[in-house]
């Protein structure tokens, strides 16, 4: 199964990218080591994992600790050894639906907003849906960018990126 890994840090003069290869990773601790290795000094480091078009994996190190993980689904986990090893201890599901709240607005690529569940009803989103919470994606914008009809993976790091202000670095990358 073919993947785009990028990096995306944060030191004071602004953002960086870098693509990270995964090749040969044998656990969670190898990856984060990989994106540590990125920019060492970083205050905030992502690592977006895109898989086949179908599958996103976030991973953020805060200071080069802490790694917290979101998985768009938990079936990456069953079609890859790399998704395995990202999202397959990820016990958490999130949904983004709380009771009682069946359908939340969407304006996913600047468009208007439309009804819609928040998200795909064939995906089981896993792990730190708040994850980019403090960076101005809250868990439920971060949900339906996953679920909305059309939107790619590399769309939605598109989205995520451009709002967290490394949108560039981060297609220079995929231009390569």
């Amino acid at each position: 199964m073919s993947y785009f890994a990028a990096a995306a840090v944060r030191v004071e003069g602004g953002w960086t990218a870098d693509e990270v290869s995964l090749r040969g990773v044998t656990d969670i601790d190898e990856v984060a080591d990989r994106l540590r290795d990125v920019e060492p000094d970083a205050d905030l480091s992502l690592l977006f994992v895109e898989a086949e078009d179908e599958y996103l994996v976030i991973l953020r190190l805060d200071d080069g600790e802490d790694l917290r993980i979101f998985g768009s689904d938990s079936a990456y986990a069953e079609e890859s050894r790399l998704g395995a090893l990202l999202v397959g201890d990820l016990k958490t599901s999130v949904t983004g639906i709380e009771e009682g709240d069946e359908a939340t607005p969407v304006a996913a690529g600047g468009g208007e907003e439309t009804e819609q569940p928040a998200v795909d009803p064939e995906a089981d989103p896993v792990g730190d849906a708040d994850i980019l919470a403090d960076l101005g994606i809250s868990a439920q914008k971060l949900l339906a960018l996953c679920g909305h009809e059309g939107m790619l993976p590399a769309d939605v790091t598109a989205e995520i990126c451009q709002v967290l202000g490394c949108a560039d670095e981060v297609e220079e990358l995929r231009e390569v």
